[in-house]
């Protein structure tokens, strides 16, 4: 009976209408008081739950699913299959993953007594013996290198209460130099690690944001492509910058949700609580939009991450590097909810990109299409932002695609093989909304080798920085950096090489060559908009970046 219902409810979670609410309501009591035989259908149970949490009918269909998650740790078909669905994200259910360094710190100061290493990898444990006389203690250090015992017992003898992990990170984050050199030497060791459930720690289960806006479903998805340029010219609802608290409760949602399907994203990593929107587009459908602190922030493009919420629940994620007009796009929507109305979510972050960036020339990156990315290739990536209207520039694209085509018009039904997605998906995908043709991506690389070249030109160590540093502050007519704010001055030593890389810029108007000491001040803005700004502000600048 059990089985029964559970697909009886698979199959009517996405259906709404005139008694659609009552019947999911009586399937989801008779589940809750189920014993599932298998962690399969404990699985399945539970990302109908989530669904509809995201996507619910009304009020009780919300209550329902939201007090099954809330306690779903506490099932007993749950306890019985834990290991069994290790690493699903389902609350009560451990996590084994390679995190990056900036998340293993985080999971070891907010839940030091659930993260552990994993001690079945030889390599990283190679890794590991060759680090710990650079970690430990200096006697302790003298004791490890004159001693017999490998790295992780030598690690137990020494942590004391803490665990192996918390043990470890917390000494990489003592180390000397900065965050960029202290993630070079953990990433190098690239030690596994699980993470135990536990009190707080995160779960698909539990992960909402309490304060998104909220909508009830009463009509069917819509399953048909949307028109890119059409759905562009409609703006969010609205558009909120959030308070540095509200931020940290986007942020930890974000890295959560991460942490819960094994992945990891540098924007939302090194999220800044201070430049963190909430874009509501109503029917409960919102964008989180989390800028970068300003020491990890690219030179050229503003980059933002963003969290996609339906009713406050994570359906998705993905980002934004704009500049200028362009913006290159990265979207995922997470298994669960691939089966609601993903073009449409796509349509609306397009509009949120036009409207908070003003980007109207769209890209997509080739690793978003399936480079080196199998999911990409698995899922047809390259022919959903086909289909949505994006377009390949590279002529060994458009070749691929014209036969492609032809197999279409002789073989209706035709798919694709995995190897010419492979061929096609080399190359980005672009479209322009305002329906010219797009104009392909910034020089970014072109104006980069420049200012590598000018580095080269005075040395290239450090002396060769505080040379292009003058010599910059001299181009554009300032005097000093007096009234520069610490992130200003290192964007400013950053910028220096590119600024001294523009050819000609002796013969600027004064004013322009001055107003370039604006952009750099505001690359370590609170908000990095306000870099973009600048940039459409500065013709001058824009044409040499291959922006304008």
């Amino acid at each position: 009976m059990a089985a029964r219902d559970l697909a009886r409810l698979e199959r009517s979670k996405a259906d709404y209408g005139a008694g659609q609410a009552a019947l999911k309501l009586a399937l989801l009591a008779r589940l809750d008081g189920a014993r599932l035989r298998t962690a399969r259908q404990v699985e399945r149970l539970h990302e109908a739950l989530c669904f509809l949490r995201a996507y619910p009918d009304d009020r009780r269909v919300l209550a329902r699913a939201g007090r099954m998650l809330a306690r779903f740790d506490r099932r007993s078909d749950l306890r019985r299959h834990r290991e069994a669905l290790a690493n699903s994200g389902i609350a009560g259910t451990p996590i084994h993953y390679r995190f990056f360094w900036s998340t293993a710190l985080w999971l070891a100061r907010r839940w030091p007594d659930r993260l552990t290493l994993g001690r079945d990898d030889e390599e990283a444990a190679a890794h590991l013996d060759r680090a710990l006389p650079l970690l430990a203690p200096g006697a302790a250090a003298e004791w490890f290198n004159g001693g017999t015992l490998p790295a992780l017992p030598a690690i137990d003898r020494l942590r004391g209460r803490a665990t192996d992990a918390a043990w470890l990170v917390e000494r990489i984050a003592a180390m000397p130099g900065d965050g960029f050199t202290r993630e070079a030497f953990a990433d190098a060791i690239d030690t596994p690690f699980l993470l135990a459930p536990g009190r707080g720690t995160p779960s698909r289960s539990h992960a909402a944001l309490p304060f998104a806006p909220r909508a009830f479903r009463r009509r069917p998805f819509e399953r048909g492509r949307p028109d890119l340029r059409a759905a562009a010219t409609v703006p969010p609802r609205s558009i909120r910058l959030l308070s540095a608290r509200e931020g940290s409760a986007v942020i930890e949602l974000a890295r959560g949700a991460m942490v819960t399907r094994q992945r990891d994203l540098m924007a939302f990593e090194y999220a800044d609580p201070r430049d963190v929107r909430l874009v509501d587009d109503g029917e409960g459908l919102a964008f989180a939009l989390c800028g970068v602190i300003p020491e990890r922030r690219y030179l050229l493009p503003a980059l933002y991450g963003c969290l996609q919420l339906q009713n406050g629940v994570p359906i998705g994620y993905g980002q934004v590097e704009a500049l200028g007009r362009t913006a290159a796009l990265a979207y995922n929507t997470f298994a669960t909810f691939r089966g609601a109305e993903a073009a449409r979510v796509f349509a609306r972050l397009v509009a949120m990109t036009r409207h908070v960036f003003g980007a109207t020339s769209l890209s997509i990156d080739p690793y978003q299409l399936g480079d080196g990315n199998d999911e990409g290739i698995e899922s047809g990536a390259w022919w959903f932002y086909y289909k949505l209207g994006f377009r390949p520039l590279a002529r060994d694209a458009l070749a691929t695609l014209r036969r492609e085509l032809e197999r279409m018009r002789r073989k209706p039904g035709h798919r694709s093989a995995p190897g010419a997605l492979r061929r096609l998906a080399r190359h980005p995908l672009f479209l322009d909304l305002d329906g010219g043709r797009p104009r392909g991506l910034p020089p970014q690389q072109a104006i980069l080798g420049r200012a590598a070249a000018a580095l080269a030109r005075h040395g290239g160590g450090t002396q060769a920085e505080a040379r292009l540093e003058r010599e910059a502050l001299r181009l554009t007519g300032l005097g000093s950096l007096a009234g520069f704010s610490r992130p200003e001055r290192q964007a400013w030593r950053r910028w220096a090489p590119l600024v001294v890389s523009i050819g000609g810029l002796a013969r600027w108007p004064a004013a322009e060559r001055r107003a370039i000491a604006d952009v750099v001040r505001a690359k370590a803005a609170r908000r990095e908009t306000d870099y973009l700004e600048r940039v459409a502000g500065h013709p001058r600048l824009g044409e040499f970046l291959g922006v304008s």
